[in-house]
């Protein structure tokens, strides 16, 4: 499967819950391939905790790729290049997990029909060798999206394989309003899709939300606010259902919430069961979430096609 990761704004948890997703994948036994088409800003290498990709991968990255400077773009084995503490022994029964970087200097660049072309190509090479294969989109409308739907498009290739679509957003008014732009909007997934001659009605089926850094109110981290302050975001937390559901992101639409975690708001990395059970920096309810998201992506009946 080709999962898609997109966003309106920046620092939506976008990157850190794909990541993660993957790994939790990866940890089930799929064997998982992650590809860093944030061409503006490239971070993927971090969250994974792979410091020398970046600098590896410049001049043989994804923009180095797409543009036809090499024939192959670098790849890392996150099991054996991490220096992620926990992740240095590859859990067993695990499937393979390998990050494709973009170019730490690649920037966004308008593609024309030999990008696209190449894309296509590494997707259909991905797709035999991995279970799924995730998108890291840049945020926006960019030029990243439109090479997706493009190659997703009948015209583009890709167009019988099974794809689909995450929107990430923060649980705020500005990001419930700009993720529900992204997809339905002007020049939004939905109306460049059926520009490309995607079914309409497909494409919106391939679509779903998640919501990142959300306040579980019944969590013992806020247990400890005033009553005033906790009946403040009681109201705020209705409010903001209410928007959602209005603007078509609301729960029927929603694959997942995954909870405030402070772990992540201090670094983007993956959560692994060692911050769970053994350090304890990390919340239970944070794992699980990632767990589930990860499992609901290939489960068609969240998908409406049971």
């Amino acid at each position: 499967m080709l999962l898609f990761a997109a966003s309106d704004k920046g620092g939506t948890g976008r990157s850190v819950t794909s990541a993660n997703l993957a790994y939790h994948r990866a940890l089930s036994g799929d064997d998982v391939c992650f590809l860093d088409f944030d061409f503006g800003s490239p971070t993927a290498a971090a969250v994974f905790h792979v410091p020398d990709a970046l600098a590896e991968a410049e001049g043989r990255g994804l923009h180095a790729y797409l543009r036809g400077a090499v024939g192959e773009p670098l790849r890392f084995d996150v099991w054996a290049r991490t220096e992620h503490p926990a992740l240095r022994s590859r859990p067993g029964a695990s499937g393979r997990l390998v990050l494709i970087p973009g170019d730490r200097t690649g920037g966004e660049f308008v593609t024309d029909e030999e990008n696209l072309q190449r894309c296509v190509d590494l997707l259909l090479r991905l797709k035999r060798e991995f279970d799924i294969v995730v998108v890291d989109l840049s945020a926006g409308r960019s030029y990243a999206m439109e090479l997706a739907l493009t190659a997703t498009s009948p015209r583009g290739g890709l167009g019988r394989l099974k794809h689909r679509w995450l929107v990430y957003h923060r649980w705020t008014h500005q990001h419930v309003t700009a993720a529900a732009e992204l997809v339905y909007g002007r020049q939004g997934i939905l109306e460049t899709g059926r520009a490309m001659g995607h079914p309409i009605d497909e494409l919106t089926g391939s679509i779903r939300f998640v919501r990142a850094a959300v306040p579980v109110l019944e969590a013992p981290m806020w247990s400890q606010v005033s009553p005033a302050q906790y009946a403040w975001m009681r109201y705020c937390d209705r409010e903001l259902e209410e928007l959602a559901a209005a603007q078509r992101v609301g729960r029927t639409r929603v694959l997942a919430s995954i909870p405030l975690e402070p772990v992540l708001q201090w670094q983007e990395r993956l959560i692994t069961d060692e911050d769970v059970y053994d350090s304890r920096i990390a919340n239970l309810e944070t794992w699980q979430a990632m767990g589930d998201l990860s499992q609901k992506v290939t489960d068609d009946t969240c998908w409406g096609q049971a």
